[in-house]
């Protein structure tokens, strides 16, 4: 095999020899790669990190993993379009992002387009860094352009988002942006956005709550999250304007883990229901819940927003909103693509519907 640079991360190695190994032809379109086994043995890595490479290069449509078999490159892998850019820091964190990928693969818009790997932002002091030298891997490329989830959770993410836009825009590489903007909402960037309503989503998911008879809600986000959370606290505050006077809005933005803060919540608001800014929110206040006696959805009912694979697997499954990821994927190729063909278009929000998924969590069925 090819031996990659020396900088990048043991996964980011892995992948990127591999890719190189088939853009010279040494594994051919149909052939099978080596086993994973044979892999951790080659690079002296984990089987994890393995398995993570092999999983951006199936996300990225360059391989097809078949179960008790391995993994095999496919047939078109070589055969290009245009050669698009992915920079998503929180693949694998936040799980959203693996299906859109897949449906960005698996998207076919006259002919196949190669997605490429940024190196991966992780939680470290030289986040900056990271972002700097991943701009450069692609600018390098000269891919056509990037697909952007900008990053949240973080002290310097303004900072950080919008450096890594001025680099591409230096360069002339359209952004497309994935689920979120890079601007507080709510400001708008000047660049191309795929995903869901957010605003309508947590009035949707409020009104739903309301409706099965909660009378104080609480809204609960992370510090420092997306502007996504703060457009869902825009439709959390509207539906309870809707409600009647009678309805105050509660947002607190806590980790949903701390105990000593979930608990001043319930004492100082005694809320009946929780609108949680997303499911991973969501599944971390169900267990610190459950850890100070409130038992969800007797005593304190809850929603999310996302459906993402555990949503119907937690002790109480979460009624929450689902956001068709596969499609935002496909929809985000489109977009790119006409974004090229027609580089003088505004700015556009496209935004694909949603629909609520209703379990126990609600307590609606304790409700009719």
């Amino acid at each position: 095999m090819v031996t990659a640079k020396s900088d990048l991360s043991k996964h980011e190695r892995i992948r990127q020899t591999l890719i190189d190994a088939i853009a010279t032809g040494e594994y051919e379109p149909g052939q099978r790669l080596p086993s994973e086994l044979e892999l951790v043995k080659a690079f002296g890595a984990s089987r994890p990190t393995v398995n993570r490479a092999l999983r951006e290069l199936q996300l990225s449509g360059v391989i097809e993993r078949r179960a008790g078999s391995g993994s095999y490159v496919r047939a078109d892998a070589v055969a290009r379009g245009y050669m698009f850019g992915l920079l998503i820091p929180e693949l694998g964190r936040t799980e959203i992002f693996e299906p859109i990928c897949r449906g960005m693969a698996e998207a076919q818009h006259d002919g196949h387009h190669t997605l490429l790997w940024g190196s991966s932002l992780g939680d470290t002091s030289n986040i900056e860094d990271q972002a700097s030298f991943a701009c450069r891997q692609l600018v390098a490329k000269k891919v056509s352009g990037v697909f952007f989830a900008p990053l949240e959770l973080t002290t310097e993410k303004d900072t950080i988002n919008r450096r890594i836009a001025e680099v591409f825009d230096r360069a002339g590489i359209p952004l497309v942006l994935l689920d979120r903007d890079l601007v507080a909402y709510p400001d708008r960037s000047r660049y191309d956005l795929v995903g869901i309503d957010n605003r309508r989503a947590g009035y949707a998911i409020t009104e739903h709550l309301l409706k099965t008879g909660c009378r104080r809600l609480v809204f609960l986000g992370r510090p420092r999250s997306a502007p996504t959370v703060d457009a869902r606290i825009g439709g959390y505050k509207e539906a309870l304007a809707d409600a009647g006077p009678a309805f105050e809005p509660h947002v607190c933005r806590v980790e949903p883990e701390d105990a000593a803060e979930i608990r001043a919540i319930l004492e100082r608001v005694r809320p009946d229901g929780f609108v949680c800014a997303n499911d991973f929110t969501a599944a971390h206040l169900l267990k610190t819940l459950n850890g100070l006696g409130v038992s969800v959805p007797e005593q304190a009912r809850m929603v999310g927003i996302d459906d993402v694979k555990y949503a119907s697997l937690l002790s109480v499954p979460l009624t929450t909103i689902h956001q068709p990821c596969a499609d935002m994927g496909a929809v985000a190729i489109s977009t790119m693509l006409d974004r090229l063909r027609n580089p003088a278009l505004p700015p556009r929000d496209v935004l694909l519907n949603f629909h609520l998924v209703v379990r126990e969590s609600c307590g609606a069925r304790n409700a009719h």
